[in-house]
């Protein structure tokens, strides 16, 4: 792993909302940290409502994790463009956060049960 990145199991049961409903909860989520941004937390796929989110055609690159996908997800009344993110096929050194989703925190809810 690079040596200013650290992933770990998050203590807890965590849930993520968006326009009033509930994307999804989860006692198997990672936090990664990375140099001296804040910390973020990916859900695993199968703990989330993925058939609320809907893959966007934005895509980013990251030199330490690799290419990254983007969801919208979409609620009763809105669609929140690209609110959340995931690595595909990540970089061998961060590869515990294939099959995971992340969410921008002003974009959704995410707490602790």
């Amino acid at each position: 792993m690079s040596d200013d990145i650290r992933i770990r199991r998050k203590p807890g049961t965590w849930v993520v909302r968006a326009g009033g409903a509930v994307l999804g909860e989860s006692a198997a989520v990672l936090e990664l940290a990375e140099g001296g941004y804040p910390e973020v937390l990916y859900f695993p796929r199968e703990d989330l409502a993925m058939a609320m989110l809907e893959a966007s055609d934005t895509k980013t690159s990251c030199p330490k994790k690799g290419a990254a996908s983007y969801f919208s997800i979409h609620t009763k009344s809105t669609v929140i463009e690209d609110a959340g993110w995931s690595y595909e096929k990540p970089k061998d050194a961060v590869a515990a956060i294939a099959g995971h989703v992340a969410f921008y925190p002003d974009k959704v809810t995410i707490e602790e049960l």
